[in-house]
């Protein structure tokens, strides 16, 4: 088999014949005018193209992406003589020219649907092709400080005393969101806002880092499992401790478990008893005795 597999020819080099046919010019006429792209271009994962050598003339270099370049040539240039000028076209005709390679890509398969899809947001918003600064992905700045160009609010909770790094370096935003557009969680009533991405079987992502909350747990708390982690942190920052949503345990505990009796969510609490009397201020910090707040295999009441 590997005889047979090294007899056969290497692939036919592109003719100018072939080339001319579609009005191709190949990548080498490009350089003449554009050397400031081309010098650095063997970088660019779109050079493949080129380096197989297997690709047919509309997948190769610069022509994969621009179309056909014998017009342009012929006028000495100029944007209109470009089938594929990126910067004169629409959002829609933008993705639909990347997605002609990278509709394979599982990370882009909802891309049509994304929120940024639908707010007319192109893939060159995000990514330069040709003089990207960054080492990954061709994007076209530092990622936090290019989602921050948009998400000015994100910005300052990323500055509160209690945040997750992603200033520092810790922790980008593409470790919890799929920027191209995520599918339907199990978590949040079946709803995935703000493009939120998954961990392992369809898992919030903060399981990916946070993996002793995992489980699987005989005894599980509810909300962490139908409305998320964010029924009680806020995943950005904030001004209270473990990024909570409020600075006291107790009056976060209480947004559901509000009285005693069947009658309310969870049987309740019992508020003004010697067990639970939360006008005394050791009774306010219920995961001092709750420690498996997340869920436990051994109490129904996460004591331990």
């Amino acid at each position: 088999m590997v005889a047979a597999a090294q007899s056969q020819p290497p692939p036919a080099p592109q003719t100018a014949a072939a080339l001319a046919a579609g009005g191709y010019v190949g990548s080498n006429v490009c350089k003449t005018c554009h050397a400031d792209v081309w010098l650095n271009f063997y970088k660019n994962p779109h050079y493949k193209s080129i380096a197989s050598g297997k690709e047919p003339p509309e997948h190769t270099g610069c022509e994969g992406c621009h179309g056909p370049g014998e017009k342009h040539v012929a006028a000495g240039g100029g944007k209109d003589t470009i089938p594929r000028a990126f910067s004169l076209m629409e959002p829609r005709r933008v993705l639909d020219t990347c997605l002609g390679c990278h509709a394979r890509d599982f990370e882009k398969a909802n891309i049509r649907r994304s929120e940024h899809t639908l707010n007319d947001i192109a893939c060159t918003s995000c990514h330069s092709i040709h003089h990207s600064p960054v080492a990954k992905f061709l994007l076209a700045k530092k990622q936090n400080e290019l989602c921050y160009s948009c998400h000015a609010p994100i910005r300052a909770q990323f500055e509160m005393p209690s945040k997750h790094r992603v200033n520092e370096g810790f922790v980008e935003c593409s470790d919890c969101h799929n920027p191209h557009g995520s599918f339907a969680a199990t978590w949040g009533m079946g709803q995935r806002g703000h493009m939120v991405d998954q961990a392992l079987t369809n898992e919030t992502p903060c399981l990916k880092c946070h993996v002793d909350k995992r489980g699987p747990f005989v005894y599980e708390h509810p909300s962490v499992r139908v409305e998320g982690c964010q029924a009680c942190h806020r995943p950005h920052g904030s001004m209270n401790a473990k990024l909570l949503t409020r600075p006291v345990v107790f009056t976060l505990c209480l947004e559901c478990h509000n009285g005693g009796g069947t009658g309310t969510r969870n049987k309740g609490v019992d508020i003004q008893t010697a067990r639970h009397n939360l006008l005394d201020p050791k009774f306010q910090r219920c995961t001092t005795c709750h420690v498996r707040i997340h869920g436990s295999s051994n109490d129904q009441y996460f004591l331990r």
